[in-house]
């Protein structure tokens, strides 16, 4: 689906992810999202992105595509903007709609990378609607960078996606069926889900962890550290987006467990983003939670 900001300015705000498992009787509804696409999203007050993305068999990352299993993922402008979002019609059509569904609402720590040709950056305070003078642009940072170094703790969220170059689609995907095995069984992994675009080309992984420590487990060993170092040998991507954002409220049961938490004080990344997404600056490979 369209961006609907424009090309290269860096993507800055809140983001919104809902992941839906429709009831049977509802997947014609939900198939009919994928075609609509953001068509029905051009008026929602304060988006500025929104991509209606279609799973893998299960909720994974499969060939096999899922006849109930579907993503939805916003950037608004601002927290208020989000969270009346959460509560409108067109959210709520999907909960009705769905076996279940998980919502949340998260700000952006660090990212790296782009998606359709945009760089992603920290969440301002400004857009957090945090005490304190507006921000100029020399206060926000760069793309990927967060607005201070403070540690936090508790669940956080990790989105990755990428454009995979069409010949080297079946290479990718040799690799890709077990290192999502892996990602949904490792500890510490609260949720996992296998997103797309476009049927074997355009993917995404949105997974919610426990803590650093878990991630950086799972990301360093096993199929996925095999998976990584084979992406980048064999530069399977022509673009990707690494994106570690705090859970500012969540919602909803997925896989039979219940999220229901109440939102949280905003705080900034930690210094293993900078260690996760900087390898691949000192030319080794990504020990990003990836696309495979």
């Amino acid at each position: 689906m369209e961006a609907l900001t424009p090309l290269h300015d860096p993507l800055s705000g809140v983001v919104v992810v809902l992941l839906a498992d429709f009831l049977r009787q509802h997947q014609g509804w939900g198939w009919l999202r994928l075609v609509a696409g953001a068509t029905p999203y051009k008026d929602v007050p304060g988006l500025t992105m929104v991509k209606v993305m279609g799973s893998g068999h299960g909720g994974g990352f499969s060939l096999r595509p899922s006849a109930t299993h579907q993503g939805l993922i916003c950037t608004f402008s601002h927290l208020d903007l989000a969270l009346k979002f959460l509560d409108s019609p067109a959210v709520q059509a999907y909960r009705s709609r769905a076996r279940e569904c998980w919502t949340g609402v998260l700000s952006v720590q660090s990212a790296r990378g782009h998606w359709d040709k945009q760089a992603w950056q920290a969440s301002s305070a400004q857009a957090l609607g945090m005490p304190g003078e507006k921000q100029d642009k020399s206060e926000q940072g760069e793309p990927g960078q967060s607005l201070d170094g403070q540690q936090h703790s508790g669940p956080f969220a990790v989105l990755t996606r990428a454009s995979i170059v069409p010949t080297k689609a079946m290479a990718f995907w040799r690799y890709a069926p077990a290192a999502q095995a892996d990602l949904g069984q490792a500890p510490g992994c609260l949720l996992a889900m296998g997103l797309g675009e476009a049927p074997l080309v355009r993917q995404c992984t949105f997974s919610l962890w426990e803590d650093t420590a878990s991630m950086l487990q799972y990301a360093r060993q096993g199929a996925h550290q095999v998976a990584s170092a084979a992406a980048y040998k064999h530069q399977f991507f022509s673009e990707s987006l690494f994106v570690r954002m705090q859970v500012l409220h969540m919602a909803g049961v997925w896989q039979g467990r219940n999220f229901d938490a109440p939102a949280k004080a905003v705080q900034s990344t930690t210094p293993a983003d900078a260690a996760l997404s900087g390898s691949l600056l000192a030319g080794v490979p990504s020990l990003e939670v990836s696309h495979v």
